[in-house]
């Protein structure tokens, strides 16, 4: 072989799979990570401002320091499970995005005084120091608003189909627990509590129980079993899904519950009939696990055309396929109402709501929980978490 020939016969493999996926993940957290740290560097510490140098050095080398440790803290807690970098990092992005958000809005009124005629350094310090009392105001708010026990939300649901004998069954629902880093065990007891205190006919949980494994969130998750209903039903959320959704099917068993893997179940009253089922999340298909994967039909297999049914289908996103098989009603939950204002602009890019009862096609009705817990920042802005009081009523 020639030396000409050479360069090409040493030239390096394209990646593979794997590297190329963690090249990409690193490519947009960094991206992420740089705009939601200098955005509100922007807000804070913009040079028309004329701040003290002692301000600014101090100030930007507080966002450069959140700026690097951020991305290293979750990088750690998803790749090692360190609950406690998960216990830093959560919070700061939570924070980091509230100062994002909010650092945009003041942006248009620091555009608004601009035109006023207000002129800067007071213009530029005026909108800084109102940045500082939204973001420090939000927090708390938000942070409060997440770790407290929901509210009930009660609603009524008119099922055209339902026998006139199902009348008023009440369906209590939970979704959404998250279990994680942070631990609400206590949080749990109390929510386990007001659901008990609904005396409804059926519980149900629509997924995502926890961020982390059983034997990780078994205290905070135990309390589900004092749960008090004569039917208890659960299905898989793609949470379980990062950590072993047999395993949480299985500790729910335990627990008392009865785990709707793409299966039903028939309630029976004076003979008329009104069927629970549920599917596992959509993407239990590509989890990996033996056995999963959403399957509607074997969901449905035996039941009669007449028979009303009620469909547990973790993400609204379901719905599409609940109105082709004829589904009455549908519950989800997943989409947390957004959690964190206004990050329900980019939910309803993925879902086809973001909260409540919706209709679809020409019988089927979806009731879409904002969830009792969080996902990730310790936070609820504007998107208050729920249980649900639902009442099926006929026609």
């Amino acid at each position: 072989m020639s030396r000409r020939e050479t360069p090409m016969a040493t030239t390096e493999a394209p990646p593979r799979p794997s590297a190329r996926r963690r090249i990409v993940f690193s490519a947009v957290l960094g991206v992420i990570s740089t705009l939601l740290f200098w955005v509100p560097w922007t807000g804070l510490l913009a040079p028309g401002a004329q701040w003290p140098v002692a301000v600014t050095v101090v100030g930007t080398a507080v966002v450069v320091g959140a700026w690097v440790a951020f991305p290293l803290l979750l990088i750690r807690s998803f790749t090692r499970h360190s609950d406690r970098a998960a216990r830093i990092a959560m919070p700061l992005l939570g924070i980091a995005w509230i100062a994002f958000a909010w650092t945009l809005v003041t942006h248009v009124l620091r555009l608004a005084l601009a035109v006023a005629g207000v002129e800067n350094p007071f213009r530029a310090r005026f909108v800084a120091v109102l940045l500082v009392v939204l973001i420090v105001g939000l927090s708390l708010y938000g942070y409060r608003q997440a770790m407290r026990v929901p509210r009930v939300r009660r609603q009524d649901v008119v099922l055209p189909r339902l026998d006139p004998a199902f009348d008023g069954l009440t369906i209590a629902v939970l979704a959404d627990t998250h279990y994680g880093p942070i631990d609400r065990t206590e949080w749990s007891r109390r929510t386990v509590e007001r659901v008990n205190e609904l005396g409804a006919d059926v519980v149900v949980h629509v997924g995502d129980i926890a961020d982390g494994t059983v034997e990780q969130r078994r205290a905070q998750s135990t309390p589900l079993g004092e749960v008090q209903a004569p039917q208890r039903f659960y299905v898989s959320g793609n949470h379980e899904y990062l950590s072993n959704a047999q395993a949480w099917m299985e500790h729910m068993a335990e627990l008392g519950w009865t785990s709707l893997h793409n299966q039903h179940r028939v309630l029976d009253r004076d003979g008329a009939r009104l069927v629970f089922a549920g599917i596992d999340d959509i993407t239990a298909a590509h989890s990996g696990e033996q056995g999963h994967g959403a399957d509607l039909a074997a969901a449905l297999a035996g039941v009669e055309p007449t028979d009303p049914v009620v469909l547990l289908a973790h993400q609204p996103s379901e719905i599409g396929k609940a109105v082709a098989a004829g589904v009455d009603l549908q519950l989800s939950g997943h989409t947390h109402g957004g959690q964190i204002w206004p990050f329900h602009l980019l939910v309803r890019l993925q879902q086809p709501v973001l909260q409540g009862l919706s209709d679809h096609g020409e019988r089927t009705r979806l009731y879409t929980s904002r969830g009792a817990g969080f996902w990730g920042p310790p936070f609820r802005l504007f998107a208050p978490s729920e249980i649900s009081l639902l009442t099926l009523r006929a026609a």
